[in-house]
């Protein structure tokens, strides 16, 4: 009966190559077990960040790729669609096709750099400019320090057109112990600005075990 239920409403979820990779793919996996629709992009870079940083192996082939990431978080079939660097075809191209939410995570300077400046490239900054003039709900999740002048001033031009600047910068009040918990805290944060459900970490003042 389970398969019967219609995946909720889609979500684009694009890597790129700056470091934390575990954002992005703990993401899919959270949406994937809310039962959204998760549609996924991942720049050659982003490949090669998450064959250094973890153990996961995917594959560039987006056909390929929906194969593995299908079977690494158990999504239903068609629940995770892929789609290439150069795909123009695909629905996140266009404002007519484009799902309401974007994530890009993590989100490298040279991709905030592009979606500042309408660059337009290749399909993930397509997809983000796509977000940014139809007044979708767009997030980036930039992961670098220090930050110089070049980047701040691309992320105030992305806040005052509306997007969502949400820094890889994991807190610690809720008493992480483990690297899980605080991949889990940007996650939370991220799901937050979507209005998406989740139990990953509790909102301040939810639960305290102090008197």
């Amino acid at each position: 009966m389970q398969h019967d239920t219609p995946f909720k409403a889609p979500v684009s979820v694009a890597l790129t190559g700056a470091s934390g990779a575990q954002y992005g793919l703990r993401l899919i996996e959270v949406l994937v077990e809310a039962g959204h629709e998760v549609w996924v992009m991942i720049s050659k870079a982003a490949h090669m960040v998450i064959s250094t940083e973890t153990d996961v192996e995917l594959p560039a082939k987006p056909e390929r790729l929906v194969d593995a990431l299908t079977a690494r978080f158990e999504a239903r079939p068609g629940q995770i669609r892929c789609f290439g660097r150069e795909d123009w075809m695909a629905p996140v191209a266009s404002g007519s096709g484009a799902p309401s939410h974007m994530v890009i995570c993590p989100c490298s300077t040279g991709t905030l750099s592009a979606v500042a400046t309408g660059a337009s490239n290749n399909l993930i900054e397509r997809a983000a400019d796509v977000a940014i003039k139809e007044r979708r709900r767009l997030v980036m999740v930039p992961r670098e320090t220090p930050l110089s002048p070049i980047h701040l001033e691309h992320m105030l031009t992305l806040s005052r057109l509306g997007v969502v600047i949400l820094p890889a910068a994991p807190g610690f009040y809720h008493r992480p112990d483990s690297i899980e918990a605080l991949i889990d805290f940007i996650v939370a944060r991220i799901l937050n600005q979507l209005g998406i459900e989740h139990t990953l970490v509790p909102r301040w003042g939810e639960h305290s075990d102090q008197p």
